[in-house]
């Protein structure tokens, strides 16, 4: 039994990942390793891989979400992080673990959400395995199809890139104190926690635009732009004033007397994109500039 008084809350989700990936060996079919949204492997022609696992309790509450929800939320973490390679979806497995007393209807319901989210991004559910646990535990893998042009991975930004957004940011974060208040209005941004809006194709478009780096922003704008960062050895100028407050976060946030810009600056789970351009012109139409790649180690926000 280990003896190591260091506990997983100590180190943090991305100290146990940095922890893990120091042991890790690797294989000539490996062609993008750990540290991206997806890893890319070979079997004769190379494929994007990805896994994304939510907890009940952790990740969702079922009396906020329903199976549907919990289903179409699971699938679009994986389905994101394919697109944030500037890849396209073929094909999801599932692991789904569940307590023995759990409604099989509700399960049934989880699996036709996470099929309908395959819908919206071209992949189809193939198949996984179903096992007892103590609450309900949904892991999804995505498989995809890398661009001709190659992944686009967070490593490539340089200084003088222009970085843009597609997609929603701070909805879900939103919706999440409002369900945290007991509400359950305004509708539209509960509904955003509960799943979220993804245009699947904007990865492709973007790496077709010569994105020199993507991520799928899960972890909130601020700390997916400092991923880039990290991994392109630069430094990420972050504009808030880029991105106007919509009118039902503005509402509920000056209900609750919170600063609306710290939803959609740390706020997660909306899975918008996040790209480094090598100019304007390659901004695909769509797309919002909010900020700019210079040299230096961390991103700020100004």
């Amino acid at each position: 039994m280990s003896s190591d008084p260091v506990t997983v809350a100590d180190v943090g989700e991305f100290g146990l990942i940095a922890r893990i990936r120091e042991s890790l060996s690797t294989t000539g079919a490996v062609i993008v390793g750990p540290g991206d949204d997806a890893a890319e492997v070979t079997t004769g022609e190379s494929v994007l891989i990805t896994v994304d696992v939510l907890v009940e309790g952790r990740h969702f509450r079922r009396d906020w979400c329903s199976a549907l929800d919990v289903g179409r939320r699971a699938a679009a973490a994986s389905l994101a992080d394919i697109a944030a390679m500037g890849g396209s979806s073929s094909a999801v497995v599932v692991g789904f673990g569940a307590p023995a007393d759990l409604p099989a209807s509700w399960a049934q319901q989880c699996a036709a959400g996470i099929a309908e989210e395959c819908g919206r991004a071209g992949a189809a559910l193939v198949g996984g395995d179903v096992t007892a646990a103590d609450q309900v535990i949904v892991s999804v893998t995505a498989i995809g199809d890398p661009p001709e042009t190659g992944a686009v991975l967070r490593s490539g930004a340089e200084p003088g890139d222009l970085l843009a957004l597609h997609g929603r940011v701070g909805w879900a974060a939103a919706g999440l104190a409002v369900l945290s208040r007991g509400f359950r209005a305004p509708k539209v941004l509960v509904d955003a926690y509960r799943f979220p809006e993804i245009d699947y194709r904007q990865g492709a478009r973007a790496a077709s635009r010569g994105a020199h780096a993507m991520i799928d922003v899960s972890d909130g704008l601020v700390a997916d732009a400092r991923h880039i960062a990290e991994a392109s050895g630069v430094a990420i100028n972050l504009d808030p004033e880029a991105l106007p407050v919509p009118e039902p976060i503005a509402t509920a946030a000056s209900a609750y007397n919170v600063d609306p810009r710290e939803w959609m600056l740390t706020g997660g789970d909306d899975h918008a994109l996040l790209a480094a351009f090598p100019g304007r012109k390659s901004i695909p139409k769509g797309w919002t500039s909010v900020g700019s790649v210079v040299r230096g180690d961390s991103p700020s926000a100004q």
